[in-house]
């Protein structure tokens, strides 16, 4: 493999104190982090994770020059610890991905072996991208769920913040599984999209929070997959019925959580925490095989918006104000 090889990349330089700018440049393989799996990049996607990360959020990433990308998926150029073979289609999201290490917003990554799985079978590579990070963390909190023993006829699962990534997934996934699903979103007239992805129910933000300074609701939900955190993951846990499960992967809404122990202690629910960044490859393959079949979204093609790299940063602009539906995925081999 020729290290010297050129390739594009989105490139976030920091200029001054809390001062940055982001312009596609000429990059080569030599300036990539060691790692012992190259690949060449067909498609990524755009998460807030990468927005943060492309105007200097230092939560997310303190080290520049920087490619941001959390997601990638792509063909193996070449492959030092024999894990792979080139040619071989794999996916990358998490461990370091895009945060110090340059992601794939980049149409190449090195990074080490053990970061990517196999493309499975019933998934190309931009479906991949379509799902990424999001799909991931959606399906394991689906996963969550169904090993806690929430299934089908337990009732009404509610999944909150509906309208993006994690949870325009985790909507269309639920009701593939045959769950009965309602969406919680501030975005309202967005229902025809919610209830196309399979929500049988779509309510509004107000209508989920009314009353909740109170120390318990009304229970209705059966389970729920919160990705907004806050008062919004206060309300649902207080209104979640008797040994229910939420699952939590957001905090949109804010970091804090201001509930009290009563949901947990007199009506026995859960909170699960889910983490897709340091998932184990064996749980990713699993997830990944789900989500290649009875879990791949009917209607994953139109969540979707492209866009080449050239065309990025109208993006970041876009999801930095709310201003995204459902899944933005990164054409890197038209860039």
């Amino acid at each position: 493999m020729d290290t010297t090889t050129q390739f594009k990349a989105l490139v976030v330089e920091k200029t001054a104190d809390k001062q940055f700018v982001r312009e596609v440049r000429q990059r080569s393989i030599d300036d990539l982090p060691p790692g012992d799996l190259v690949v060449r990049v067909h498609y990524s996607s755009l998460n807030y994770k990468d927005a943060l990360s492309a105007t200097g959020h230092p939560g997310v990433t303190r080290q520049f020059p920087h490619t941001p990308g959390i997601d990638a998926a792509g063909e193996v150029v070449a492959c030092d610890s024999g894990a792979f073979a080139p040619g071989d289609r794999v996916i990358v999201t998490g461990y370091d991905l895009g945060m110090e290490t340059d992601g794939g917003f980049g149409q190449y990554i090195r990074i080490p072996s053990a970061w990517a799985v196999p493309l499975p079978e019933g998934l190309s590579l931009r479906e991949s991208m379509a799902l990424g990070t999001a799909g991931l963390t959606a399906a394991l909190s689906v996963l969550g769920l169904e090993r806690a023993g929430v299934t089908p006829d337990r009732g009404e699962i509610l999944v909150t913040g509906a309208t993006g990534g994690v949870g325009s997934i985790a909507v269309a996934i639920l009701a593939a599984a045959g769950y009965r699903v309602t969406a919680s979103t501030g975005k309202e007239f967005e229902e025809e999209y919610l209830r196309e992805l399979g929500a049988t129910e779509v309510i509004g933000r107000e209508e989920l929070t009314a009353g909740a300074e109170k120390a318990l609701l009304a229970e209705r939900w059966a389970g729920a997959v919160d990705v907004v955190g806050g008062p919004t993951l206060a309300a649902v846990l207080k209104s979640v019925k008797y040994g229910g499960v939420v699952t939590c992967c957001g905090l949109v809404g804010s970091p804090d959580l201001p509930v009290n122990v009563y949901p947990f202690i007199l009506r026995g629910v859960s909170l699960l925490g889910i983490d897709s960044v340091q998932a184990s490859p064996g749980i990713r393959r699993e997830v990944w095989q789900r989500l290649a079949g009875a879990w791949k979204p009917a209607g994953l093609a139109g969540m979707v918006t492209e866009c080449s790299l050239q065309g990025i940063e109208v993006m970041i602009q876009t999801i930095l104000h709310g201003g995204i539906t459902g899944r933005v995925v990164v054409n890197l081999l038209e860039s």
